[in-house]
């Protein structure tokens, strides 16, 4: 069975930096690449939220939040996900989910497909 694993949660200041990772196992390559990879959000009392998606070629959407803070990017030939996340803020605070899926989401709503088990993201001074 796919799984994703994560990496890269903790504890940063404002203004600071984290880099998360998100990595496929149990899948061949050739169909990892059809799949489109994601970062969401979720914190206490919301539904879980859009940060970054990536497609196998690469083309990108951002969550409002994460525009022009966040970054996503992708190695196909390691079936892995990275994050770059800078200029945090405390509103950042959550626990970030990977995900994998085929078919795109509901309006305003996530994907199914596959999920990480979330790791834990907190901002503050």
């Amino acid at each position: 069975q796919v799984q994703l694993v994560e990496s890269g949660g903790g504890l940063a200041q404002p203004g600071g930096s984290l880099r998360l990772s998100c990595k496929a196992s149990r899948m061949i390559l050739s169909v990892f690449n059809q799949y489109t990879m994601g970062w969401y959000r979720q914190t206490p009392g919301k539904q879980r939220e859009l940060v970054a998606t990536i497609t196998f070629d690469r083309a990108t959407t951002y969550g409002d939040s994460a525009k022009g803070r966040f970054t996503i990017s992708r190695d196909n030939s390691n079936k892995k996900a990275s994050l770059q996340m800078n200029s945090l803020e405390p509103e950042d605070t959550g626990v970030y989910y990977c995900n994998l899926h085929r078919d795109p989401p509901p309006p305003g709503g996530v994907p199914q497909g596959i999920w990480g088990q979330g790791t834990q993201v907190t901002v503050s001074s």
